[in-house]
């Protein structure tokens, strides 16, 4: 049975940052993948245009089988209420009605983040959403990693993809969003990128690997 993904991306390129290389793999798998960006720039931001052209591009690429977005506006999303965001990922949830879901780290530290995690996690309730059958937290560079050095608060991960084949790829998607990417020593830089996938593949006997927290598995 082939699966039905759905990946809750913050902020546009989180999607590849946290599992580009994964989505690749379960597209190449025959997999069904969807994307949820859940905010979005104002309108009247001079960037605006570009993000949205960058997010089609992208989209193309990982061939998603649908992209659904959500109004929140980015870096704001603490104005808005649970109830309200709960609402909107919940039709989603609904819509798509994935058997994985990759959702953003608990601890990152931007507040985005959280909110959108805490709201996304309420609604995989097993018996709201019965046909969810695995979650997963993905490691997205520049929040992750700056998460409280404390254990209960730290990405420990315990599921780990091999990326090899898809890692040129991943690198070539995370160039399209021309504003987030940056230099080294910059994180969401490409050398760094790279790095963490080395290294994360060091752990499990790859040459490049994704690594995720599994939160909930139902065999």
């Amino acid at each position: 049975m082939r699966n039905k993904v759905l990946v809750v991306a913050v902020h546009p390129d989180d999607e590849t940052l946290g599992c580009g290389g994964t989505l690749l793999k379960h597209k190449d798998y025959g997999d069904k993948v969807h994307l949820l960006i859940c905010t979005t720039l104002n309108k009247n931001h001079s960037y605006y245009q570009n993000r949205k052209k960058e997010i089609n591009k992208v989209s193309k690429i990982f061939d998603f089988n649908s992209v659904n977005t959500l109004p929140f506006e980015t870096t704001k999303v603490d104005q808005y209420s649970m109830i309200e965001i709960i609402e909107k990922i919940s039709k989603i949830i609904n819509k798509v009605k994935p058997n994985i879901i990759y959702l953003p780290f608990r601890e990152d530290i931007h507040s985005d983040h959280k909110k959108i995690f805490e709201a996304s996690y309420s609604c995989t309730k097993s018996f709201r959403y019965p046909f969810i059958q695995k979650i997963y937290m993905m490691e997205t560079l520049s929040e992750t990693e700056f998460a409280p050095g404390i254990k209960k608060d730290s990405f420990i991960p315990n599921t780990f993809v091999d990326i090899s084949k898809y890692m040129d790829k991943k690198l070539d998607i995370m160039n399209i969003y021309k504003s987030e990417i940056k230099r080294h020593p910059f994180p969401r830089s490409k050398k760094n990128i790279k790095a963490l996938a080395i290294f994360r593949g060091a752990t499990c006997g790859f040459k490049f690997a994704e690594s995720f927290m599994l939160l909930k598995e139902i065999l």
